[in-house]
């Protein structure tokens, strides 16, 4: 149960809150008295008044207004002063987003994280991963981007990823996988020898990285994800295409590293196993 606040206490919060407020807008009270519609007198009241008397709720909302906070705040009943529309708009944001998931945001945002598990499904194979053969093949339509670029970004990222204490964690579906050893749907104009080239380059990494990379491959049949980034508790990010959707609010961040921690329980190929799939997909490459 929640614990009441004395009346008393309550109403020397709201002076404490509405004189730090007045303070931080560096408004006189003259111009609040002007803006929330009362005498100059009363402002003074409801700054140096004693007692537990409490003005009423047109006088907070206007006063919280003026002063661009919450009334929630002034009466202590939320502990940020910012209104709520205010914590929306710095708990997400759209960010325009390039072709691929390795760019200069992506690149901050991991730089950000260092120290924590970085949590990843890509929206194709893992960028950092690929070889600059398949990347100037993927990347070559792109108005945007060049392959070059595309190239630089990935080996920037993992690079970085060598040298940090990070951990990461990348959960890809087993039909994207599937689909690119046969060359079949995005990969169908893809060369074999592309193809070949590119599961080597990631069995050479995985030998090289395991345990601080591990991949996890779930069925697709099963479960779904977006493509998503998670950066520790920090900051979570899911892509949309033309750009990002982020989010920085605790409870938002937890619950997609919640799905993905469901993603990496329900996989059906975990990361001792993943080479022997590789190789396997390689074999049948013609």
């Amino acid at each position: 149960m929640q614990n009441k606040t004395d009346k008393r206490d309550r109403a020397a919060l709201f002076r404490t809150r509405l004189t730090q407020a007045l303070e931080h807008s560096g408004m006189s009270r003259s111009a609040l008295s002007r803006a929330v519609g009362v005498d100059r007198s009363t402002i003074s009241q409801l700054l140096k008044g004693q007692g537990t008397r409490l003005p009423n709720a047109q006088v907070v909302g206007e006063c919280a207004a003026a002063l661009g906070v919450s009334a929630d705040w002034l009466l202590g009943l939320a502990e940020h002063p910012e209104m709520a529309v205010d914590l929306l708009a710095s708990a997400m944001s759209i960010t325009p987003a390039s072709r691929a998931l390795v760019d200069a945001e992506i690149f901050n945002w991991h730089q950000e994280a260092a120290g924590y598990k970085i949590r990843h499904v890509p929206a194709t194979l893992p960028d950092m991963l690929k070889t600059p053969d398949l990347l100037a093949w993927e990347y070559e339509p792109q108005l945007g981007r060049s392959p070059e670029q595309a190239t630089g970004a990935a080996t920037d990222l993992l690079d970085w990823m060598r040298n940090t204490s990070s951990d990461y964690e990348i959960a890809l579906p087993l039909h994207e996988l599937n689909s690119f050893a046969r060359g079949e749907g995005y990969y169908t104009s893809l060369p074999a020898n592309v193809r070949r080239a590119q599961i080597d380059r990631m069995l050479e990494l995985h030998d090289q990285l395991y345990p601080s990379l591990r991949l996890f491959l779930f069925d697709a049949r099963r479960l779904f994800s977006a493509p998503i980034s998670i950066f520790g508790p920090l900051l979570a990010v899911i892509y949309l295409g033309r750009n990002y959707l982020a989010f920085r609010d605790k409870e938002r961040v937890q619950g997609l590293i919640g799905h993905f921690d469901w993603l990496v329980r329900e996989s059906v190929v975990s990361p001792r196993d993943v080479p022997e799939y590789l190789r396997k997909l390689r074999a049948d490459i013609r």
